[in-house]
């Protein structure tokens, strides 16, 4: 190459970052005067944002620049809209699409299918969310607790050479459809009943394709040091990047075992491994109230269920079981630690803890009393409760180090029905209110690329999670002197507050606080699709 022509490149690419040297003279839309956070961990600087159509596509001083409409965001800070890498946001997007309870932390982009759970085939789940449109960006990971049952049912046995090969190709064909990667749910039936070496077959077929292995593994109670050490093994050998997801310590007796956990993530790291973390910033959890119930108990589904707790025999056995968890494990050592969040076939219920029920009943709220309610709510239907038993110094510890991401873990619902866990109206506010300004856990910096960047490089999810010229124009404008989670367990249904203005692909979404009504998101493909994007 002449020396002429590498220094006509040279002077080309200087001319494309010098602040006045632009494509265009007028954009849709500039952010002005905002205190950019741009996802990379670095500290914050100022700068205007200019955008056309739905890319950013100018970053400096546009000042002298005309656009259709300017935002003012002097003493507001700007960052990459949110990413939330594990929700159960279905199949509440289709009743909210708006999706306010995100949208108004920030959030711009969603990912569903968590715990081994997802829909499936995946092209047909997604060309449903196109059609039916929502307000945030949207992407899946195929279950493989759904892929089992398809194939094998909830029944506790390994899988026939012909089962797995179907399974296989199962997974090939999420990941021609666009799922990010796959997810196991192995604390819950069926991927409870799967052996490892059957896990590592599946997410070696999602690793050709450049996915990922997000686990809710095993136990996050007394097992937990083994379960991050099968979490580790299957990224070895299926050679896949791993996400240890919503990682956390359950049960008093258990807690900081998080020095161990981030130990054990730190040495695989160091080894080669690509292991990470998301978590949320609470000290409770959310699931079925069959998370009492052991496993075995579960094997073929309810009707079996059911018919193992009245029998008076078997009843005995599973009891002494979901007394030990209330004592020493979700149930955070006594009833009033669960507390129903949901139950359709009785509302009475939401609201109410174990203990509060048992009472009602006429009976000591004892562990034992409160495992015969436990019984009589699986019998009326079941319920969704939450489970107060996390340590807070944990949750800290692993929101501290550098390779956790923060994810809600929470659904998308009816505003004021139930009685949920607060995470779906305020994780990602509550980080930045209370962990950040309020308590300095973390920096506002490092919290921002927890939130963005962390999960845009771990998922795959291309010109998303900084604010970089040519990326699209996912972006979340808030006051980080009034940013916070309003809702509590008490009183869940309240909106966070401080989010001033939400993009997403360039469209206003919130704009004062509130939401505009548009829902312009999108289906993000994983990197193994072979479609044509929308």
């Amino acid at each position: 190459m002449s020396s002429m022509r590498v220094l006509l490149i040279a002077l080309l690419a200087m001319l494309s970052f010098a602040p006045g040297a632009y494509a265009q003279d007028r954009f849709d839309l500039i952010v002005a005067g905002g205190r950019i956070v741009d996802g990379s961990g670095n500290p914050w600087y100022e700068a205007d944002v200019g955008i056309v159509g739905d890319r950013i596509v100018s970053i400096g001083d546009l000042g002298a620049f005309t656009a259709t409409r300017r935002i003012d965001a002097t003493g507001l800070t700007v960052a990459p809209g949110f990413i939330d890498p594990h929700t159960h946001a279905l199949p509440g997007v289709f009743e909210v699409p708006n999706v306010e309870s995100s949208l108004l932390q920030g959030v711009t982009t969603l990912t569903a299918g968590n715990d081994g759970s997802s829909p499936f085939p995946i092209d047909e789940h997604y060309a449903a969310i196109a059609a039916h449109k929502i307000s945030p960006n949207w992407a899946i990971f195929v279950g493989q607790g759904t892929i089992r049952e398809a194939v094998i049912g909830k029944d506790d046995r390994e899988a026939t050479a012909e089962e797995l090969s179907q399974m296989k190709q199962m997974v090939r064909e999420a990941m021609e459809h666009g799922a990010l990667g796959i997810s196991t749910g192995l604390f819950y039936v069926p991927g409870s009943f799967t052996p490892t070496e059957e896990i590592i077959e599946l997410s070696r077929i999602a690793s050709e394709y450049d996915g990922i292995y997000i686990s809710h593994m095993r136990d996050e109670a007394a097992q937990i040091i083994d379960s991050v050490k099968e979490t580790i093994r299957i990224g070895i050998e299926a050679d896949i990047p791993v996400q240890i997801t919503h990682h956390k310590v359950i049960g008093a007796k258990n807690w900081g075992e998080s020095k161990e956990t981030l130990r054990l993530v730190d040495e695989a790291r160091g080894a080669g491994v690509d292991l990470t973390i998301d978590h949320y910033p609470y000290t409770a959890s959310q699931t079925y109230i069959d998370a009492l119930i052991p496993q075995w108990a579960q094997e073929g589904g309810r009707e079996q269920l059911l018919a193992r707790i009245n029998d008076p025999e078997t009843q005995a056995v599973v009891k002494a079981a979901v007394v030990d968890k209330i004592l020493f494990d979700r149930g955070g050592g006594h009833p009033k630690n669960i507390f129903i969040s949901g139950c359709d076939w009785d509302r009475e219920l939401e609201g109410k803890n174990l203990a509060e029920i048992t009472s009602e009943r006429g009976l000591e709220p004892t562990p034992e009393n409160a495992a015969d309610v436990v019984f009589d709510i699986i019998r009326g239907g079941g319920a969704i409760a939450v489970y107060h038993a996390i340590g807070p110094e944990d949750v800290d510890r692993i929101m501290q180090h550098p390779a956790s991401a923060i994810g809600s873990d929470g659904p998308v619902g009816v505003f004021g029905e139930g009685a949920p866990h607060p995470r779906q109206y305020g994780s990602f506010a509550r980080v930045l209110g209370l962990y950040v300004r309020e308590r300095r856990v973390i920096s506002l910096e490092e919290a921002i690329r927890k939130m963005s960047s962390a999960s845009a490089l771990r998922l795959g999810i291309r010109d998303r999670g900084f604010i970089n010229k040519g990326y699209f124009a996912d972006i979340a404008v808030f006051d980080a002197d009034e940013i916070i989670d309003k809702a509590t367990f008490e009183n869940p249904h309240q909106y966070a507050v401080g989010m001033k203005y939400v993009l997403v692909n360039g469209e206003v979404v919130v704009e004062n606080g509130g939401h505009t009504g548009r829902r312009p998101g999108r289906v993000l493909y994983g990197p193994g699709y072979v479609g044509q994007a929308n």
